[in-house]
């Protein structure tokens, strides 16, 4: 199914309510006309065709549609180049921040969407829509007024989909780790991811095992999903994007073998010490946003990566709580 404008629409409307509640100050306007029709411009120009290392003109195509996007809007746009099976590829990002008293500033917050397809696949959900909605975020919030010592930076993720998921030539996990090597601290990332898909069948959701009398089994939701060490985050966001937005949404935090919630380019911060390094406070972990949905394809990455699958017994009163952190169903 092709992404839905709609969907997106009303997606990047309240994710930008989000964005703007946590970080910014009072008085930032995001205009929105128009916006319906230019995400479906986008994700028509990014997946257009088969996007990844097997097709590297048209992954080249896509890249250039968002750094040419992103200068559009104003940006200076970096490149993260780096050598992936014999071809030359790149994550790109644009950032928007107010330094305060340190530079680069001392606070982090990540935006991210993966802008390759799987194998066999245009990819206009996964994850053009994703791409698509991140490109819109960054145009609306150029702007934004931050507070003092925080950066909102944008990222568009090469490489996430097999056989690069996990590995060292994932761009979210180069990505990661160039910050960390930097001692760059990240207070959260967000990642969007297939948000474009939207059904409104009733038994079309399939729920991860353990958890099917917890969440809708109609696939018309967008879903907040980390790890139990994410549950705070998830909470905050999920109530902020509640707020905002009349869509439905749902929010779980939930063990890492849990089916699912390590399913996208946040698990590379978390596996590069993010939030754990530095210990602070406030920390906030990494999560994606992905709205559920029959036949995902990060089941065929679970399978192909050997993840942990969900056990009954013990395992089954640890997920089952994975709704106590993020508030009861609206």
């Amino acid at each position: 199914m092709r992404a839905s404008p709609t969907v997106l629409y009303k997606t990047v409307t309240a994710v930008i309510l989000v964005v703007v509640a946590i970080l910014a100050l009072p008085g930032t306007q995001t205009p929105l006309p128009g916006l319906s029709a230019r995400l479906e411009h986008h994700v028509r120009q990014i997946a257009s065709a088969e996007r990844n290392t097997e097709t590297p003109q048209a992954l080249e195509h896509a890249a250039r549609y968002i750094e040419a996007a992103l200068a559009e809007q104003g940006y200076a746009v970096r490149r993260q180049q780096y050598q992936a099976a014999g071809h030359q590829v790149r994550n790109i990002e644009a950032s928007v921040s107010n330094p305060g008293r340190t530079d680069p500033p001392e606070r982090l917050f990540i935006v991210g969407a993966h802008y390759d397809s799987a194998r066999g696949s245009p990819g206009a959900d996964d994850n053009g829509s994703g791409a698509a909605a991140v490109l819109e975020l960054a145009r609306l919030l150029k702007t934004v007024r931050l507070s003092r010592g925080t950066a909102l930076m944008f990222v568009f993720f090469v490489n996430e989909e097999p056989p690069y998921f996990l590995g060292q030539d994932m761009g979210s996990m180069r990505h990661a780790a160039a910050l960390r090597a930097h001692g760059r601290t990240v207070e959260a990332a967000l990642m969007l991811d297939a948000v474009g898909y939207y059904v409104s069948v009733p038994g079309t959701q399939r729920d991860p095992a353990g958890l099917e009398q917890h969440y809708p089994s109609t696939g018309n939701f967008i879903a907040f999903a980390g790890t139990l060490e994410a549950a705070a985050l998830v909470r905050n966001t999920l109530a902020a994007f509640r707020a905002a937005s009349d869509f439905p949404a749902e929010g779980m935090a939930a063990p890492a073998y849990v089916e699912g919630v390590t399913l996208s380019d946040h698990t590379a911060y978390n596996r590069n010490g993010y939030p754990r390094h530095h210990g602070h406070r406030h920390r906030l972990p990494a999560l994606p946003v992905l709205p559920h949905r029959p036949g995902h394809a990060g089941q065929a990455r679970l399978r192909q990566h050997g993840a942990r699958r969900h056990r009954p017994g013990a395992d089954d009163r640890s997920a089952g709580r994975a709704k106590e952190h993020v508030g009861g169903r609206r």
